[in-house]
């Protein structure tokens, strides 16, 4: 074991750093997640061994443990204050974009119900950061030992769990038929001219109801395996995220977005079919060929002229329960911007609204029954030099514990030829796992 480094060396000068070698990085894995469950704020990420860009950190498990400073702001001046503190700290920051902070970014509003009540924007520079690796296990500290964090987590305990209760009982938040109905109206505003492309989400709740967060988190990472999986508690909230979707990565000057649009189930036996099938799909490349561009203008507005270039298109990428069509789109960022701009320039995701992005967001207002809170906005965390990594929150649970409210939503691309029951049925494609993952409560 190499001995501990001093402060001021390494990352960063406020953080001590030592790294540990380690064996068998599964029982590690269970480790921090029963360590990190002592603390009332902390953020897991696992990439499940799933590397989908160039420059993925080569880690398996990158953790945020504990508070040494918080910032948790409804939409108004969000992003400057973020800004205002990653530039003051230039430290690691987790944390979390609610989708409603579309408020901000556009003269929009928010007036549907919010059972979860996540604020819009919620960060926190960690006490202690762990990544860990296939044979290491890094611990970056404020004020505490690396020695000591790593006893720690090596004599973590199980955590004790809730009591044993009855499944959720997850009601829709609206019929089949009202969303049968609702895919026409988007139809019928797509026909006249207002858009091309809407994405509508649909909410599942149950009220009083108790989970074991941990425990069912586990059970959704398990069954999904998504490169963009995270945990995160923030005192009696939690998320519960299995998600596929890059929102949008800094490495140095490059931005890497990877929207998806395009979804088939796997059936064994008839698995190459549907892989097959979504690939030739002319619905789902022109869904996503639209997100790509409404990509390539996001990131026009913060990268130099001439830079922003699609990688891949209509890629067909696997994961447990679904096939999905990932696009990847790049530019270099303006020298006179930096990350917070980035993401502030690229927000909400293009795949979770729709083209043009102001017109979809005034009509997913109007014609969605729940506010989406961190659902269909992003998480993620900022890095020392300023790199960052944030996903797009789907396939996602939102779990007030206080309030006894579980809530996940889903959600499809709306376009001419979409036929309402095929949208409805994709819906329940993607949220096969989250319902799976809730029944074993």
């Amino acid at each position: 074991m190499p001995p501990p480094s001093q402060a001021g060396q390494g990352v960063h000068a406020m953080r001590h750093i030592d790294s540990f070698s380690i064996q068998n990085s599964a029982f590690w894995k269970t480790q921090l997640l029963h360590w990190a469950a002592e603390h009332t704020i902390y953020m897991c990420l696992d990439n499940n061994a799933q590397q989908r860009s160039s420059g993925d950190s080569p880690w398996n498990m990158l953790l945020g443990v504990g508070a040494a400073k918080t910032l948790e702001l409804p939409a108004g001046t969000a992003f400057e204050s973020l800004k205002r503190l990653q530039e003051a700290e230039q430290d690691w920051l987790f944390g979390g974009f609610g989708y409603d902070l579309k408020n901000e970014v556009e003269a929009l509003n928010s007036r549907n119900l919010d059972g979860v009540m996540f604020p819009d924007l919620v960060f926190f520079q960690p006490e202690t950061v762990v990544i860990l690796r296939d044979s290491l296990l890094e611990i970056q500290t404020r004020n505490l030992s690396p020695t000591a964090v790593f006893d720690a987590i090596q004599a973590a305990q199980r955590p004790t769990q809730k009591a044993n209760t009855a499944a959720p009982n997850l009601l829709p938040r609206i019929s089949k038929a009202k969303y049968l109905e609702t895919v026409e109206a988007i139809r019928q505003h797509i026909i006249e001219g207002d858009l091309y492309e809407m994405n509508l989400c649909q909410e599942f709740y149950a009220e009083n109801a108790s989970i074991d967060p941990l425990s069912v988190w586990k059970r959704l990472n398990n069954l999904s395996k998504a490169p963009l999986a995270a945990f995160f508690r923030w005192h009696d909230r939690y998320l519960l995220s299995a998600s596929p979707e890059r929102f949008l990565k800094k490495e140095g000057q490059k931005l890497i977005s990877q929207p998806i649009k395009g979804t088939r189930k796997r059936l064994p036996g008839n698995d190459e079919a549907m892989r097959a099938e979504l690939a030739a799909s002319e619905k789902d490349r022109a869904e996503n060929v639209m997100i790509v561009d409404l990509v390539r203008n996001d990131l026009a507005r913060s990268c130099k002229p001439g830079t922003v270039i699609v990688e891949e298109l209509f890629g067909i990428h696997t994961f447990e329960t679904v096939h999905q069509m990932i696009s990847t789109v790049s530019g270099e960022l303006l020298p006179r911007l930096n990350a917070i701009d980035a993401l502030r320039y690229a927000f909400p995701p293009g795949s979770m609204t729709g083209a043009p992005k102001v017109m979809a967001m005034e009509l997913i207002e109007q014609y969605e029954y729940s506010r989406r809170g961190l659902y269909a906005g992003a998480l993620g965390y900022f890095e020392p030099a300023g790199n960052f990594d944030f996903n797009v929150l789907i396939r996602s649970i939102l779990y007030n514990e206080s309030r006894k409210y579980i809530s996940f939503q889903v959600g499809g691309a709306i376009v001419y030829d979409s036929i309402p029951e095929e949208e409805y049925e994709e819906c329940l494609v993607k949220a096969s796992a989250l319902f799976a993952a809730l029944a074993q409560n």
